[in-house]
């Protein structure tokens, strides 16, 4: 394999490796794998998870924002339903290890900045009320009930 397949193919470049990590597993002597780029490639694959849960705890951040500042919308069923979709996905993809790495208050800063930008005047919390445990399992109701009137 040419050393140049991972920056040309990488769908090749994974299948050429993952096959010869299996080869090597069975106890096979192998010399071709690319172990700089595997080990990143598994990095990367953590990583990839971790910014995929941010993303949902934004989404739910920016909708609960949503739901407090215009409570009379008639966008709000549309946002608690896709509340909840974001928790169920959040669910599914949250690792315990996470926890650690994952920083609510920038989370809320960036669902803040992100409504600010259409509308500069808008009167939000400037303080998240939120755990995380509050946005992975809390109903919809009882976190919008937690901004401050």
């Amino acid at each position: 394999m040419p050393d140049s397949l991972y920056e040309h193919d990488v769908l090749a470049w994974s299948e050429h490796q993952a096959d010869l990590l299996r080869r090597l597993g069975r106890g096979e002597r192998v010399n071709d794998v690319d172990w700089a780029n595997v080990a990143e490639e598994i990095e990367g694959v953590g990583l990839s998870e971790l910014h995929a849960v941010e993303s949902y705890l934004n989404l739910i951040l920016l909708h609960l924002l949503k739901l407090h500042v215009w409570p009379d919308s008639e966008a709000c069923r549309h946002w608690r339903v896709e509340i909840v979709g974001f928790q169920k996905n959040l669910k599914r993809r949250f690792a315990p290890s996470m926890r650690q790495r994952i920083d609510l208050g920038e989370l809320y800063s960036d669902a803040l900045d992100q409504l600010r930008a259409g509308d500069p005047d808008l009167r939000l919390p400037p303080e998240n009320p939120f755990t995380l445990d509050d946005l992975r399992h809390g109903d919809v109701k009882s976190l919008v009930s937690r901004f401050a009137p």
